[in-house]
């Protein structure tokens, strides 16, 4: 996800024809048994022969070779998965000998899938990593178990396929039904956009967070840019509001959190969109012709430069800040293992909370109680008690196997984790030794949010869905993702908005942009 410099993956593919991008899906790799006994030169020769592209020969013979190294990576992963289905045959047969069966059919294809899953999750995860770690360098990082780590760039990723190459190939689990009406798309950003937050007080505005250093503030209903917040050197890796005044904290790459004050006004609202889908299982997932729009429209928008203050105590990218109740101080999350607590007026670190044993991915706050939790890529979460002045206490939550992208509190007395382990836990405070519910999902989750009223949970995946669920972990809906609406990479944040008695559900992604939604929940509750 977001990190310390600059950024070019959206600009980078916007800015192409789509015959030039036709050009570079034709870029291929072939290989013949002769491999081995042939020199180097004479198989780039083969490989070159006959594409035409304007690519000097160096770059094209760099290119090849990272694209070779890939190739291997998943080479080695399906004579694995061969040899492990011959396992599995031979395992079949001892039983059926002894007279036993397996159930849910053919054990083997569920193992198989189930291994180039989790073996597409990690990549995909390390990917998000290096992203958000330096975007200066405008370059993922695929460590290969042959070959070492290669590099390559953002636009080869999304030319290649991105996060979703292998893991929405995996049908999912019919659902139920529920009528969800698109509200209005906010695109704007030149790079991928990792949160978005909606103002508590008047007037209410969506707040965004991208890695193009910037963010931006948009009218919900016309879908207008009102201000941009452009004081940051970094990716842009957390946005929230204050609870009562017209203030937004934002987290950076550039190893700061900010605090600034905004001033807008919004435009008049335009008559709503006719345009409503069901949330369907079986909808077509086709891509859209990308590079649309590319926020050239933005130069007129006012822009704040300047913070009204500056958090800088952490030696690491912040991940991730967000204000406690009342709003006098703010928590950050960094890649430096600690979370800070900082007195807004003074800007003074009240507290270091150690104790994670890997990065931090994550940081929330309860809505009503002097509570902290924060999420690491250690597989665990902790709360933090701030209730008590003269002491914090802390309690660690395991139950994931892989990076806990995110934990939420709700209105109750529960909180919600993501992981990329592919799982979403419900947690009750009162009774932190397992989880009361437990929801299994096809891809990596990443930054949920839970609605206050309903109490529901929105799942941004990496294979672009959005899904919900029930605080029992029931099914509810799928968000549509067609070639006309969705989003066209991976989803990275999810949050509810649920003013005015009406239910917006907002949803942004690596696609460089937001989208608004709006969800029947009389009409999903009585599908349930």
């Amino acid at each position: 996800m977001p990190g310390e410099g600059g950024s070019t993956s959206g600009s980078a593919l916007a800015g192409r024809h789509p015959k030039q991008k036709r050009k570079a899906h034709s870029l291929s790799i072939r290989r013949t048994n002769s491999t081995e006994e042939r020199p180097l030169g004479i198989l780039r020769g083969d490989m070159l022969e006959g594409q035409d592209s304007k690519l000097p020969l160096s770059l094209r013979n760099n290119l090849l070779d990272l694209f070779s190294q890939i190739e291997r990576e998943f080479e080695n992963l399906y004579i694995e998965n061969i040899e492990l289905r011959r396992e599995i045959d031979s395992l079949n047969e001892r039983l059926t000998g002894d007279g036993q069966t397996v159930e849910g059919g053919d054990p083997s294809k569920g193992v198989l899938k189930t291994k180039a899953s989790h073996s597409t999750s990690q990549l995909s995860q390390k990917l998000k990593t290096t992203y958000k770690a330096s975007t200066s360098k405008c370059l993922y990082t695929f460590h290969g178990k042959i070959g070492g780590p290669c590099n390559f760039s953002v636009a080869t990723w999304e030319l290649w396929g991105g996060d979703s190459w292998i893991v929405s190939s995996f049908k999912a689990t019919t659902g139920s039904r529920a009528l969800c009406q698109l509200l209005k798309e906010y695109v704007g950003h030149r790079d991928g956009i990792w949160d978005l937050s909606v103002a508590r007080t008047q007037p209410v505005v969506l707040g965004t967070a991208s890695a193009d250093h910037s963010a931006l503030l948009w009218s919900i209903e016309t879908g207008k840019c009102l201000l941009r917040y452009a004081g940051h050197a970094g990716s842009v890796n957390s946005i929230k509001f204050h609870p009562t005044e017209q203030m937004a904290l934002t987290a950076s790459g550039d190893q700061t959190a900010h605090i600034w004050r905004y001033m807008v006004q919004l435009p008049a609202p335009q008559p709503p969109p006719d345009v409503s889908a069901l949330c369907d299982d079986d909808q077509d997932s086709s891509d859209r012709e990308e590079g649309e729009v590319d926020g050239e429209g933005l130069c007129e928008v006012p822009t704040v430069r300047v913070a009204t203050t500056t958090l800088k105590s952490h030696q690491g990218v912040v991940i991730a800040a967000d204000w406690l109740v009342g709003g006098r101080q703010v928590v950050t999350a960094s890649w430096d293992r600690a979370a800070n607590l900082y007195e807004v007026e003074t800007s003074e670190l009240v507290h270091t909370l150690t104790g994670h044993d890997q990065e931090l991915t994550h940081c929330c706050t309860h809505p009503t109680q002097r509570l902290v939790v924060t999420s690491s890529r250690d597989t665990t979460f902790r709360l933090w008690d701030f209730r008590d002045p003269s002491i914090h206490s802390v309690n660690v939550f395991q139950g994931h196997t892989d990076t806990v992208t995110s934990a939420v509190f709700t209105v109750g007395d529960n909180v919600v984790s993501g992981s990329d382990d592919r799982t979403v836990k419900v947690w009750d405070l009162k009774n932190m030794r397992s989880p009361i519910a437990t929801i299994r999902t096809d891809s990596a989750v990443n930054r949920i949010s839970v609605s206050a009223n309903q109490r529901i949970i929105a799942l941004p995946h990496d294979n672009r869905q959005v899904r919900l669920f029930d605080m029992s972990g029931v099914r509810l809906a799928r968000l549509p993702r067609s070639n006309r609406m969705g989003h066209r990479r991976m989803v990275c944040c999810t949050a509810w908005n649920e003013e005015n008695q009406s239910c917006n559900l907002f949803t942004c992604g690596f696609d460089r942009q937001a989208i608004g939604w709006n969800i029947n929940i009389p009409a999903l509750l009585q599908e349930k």
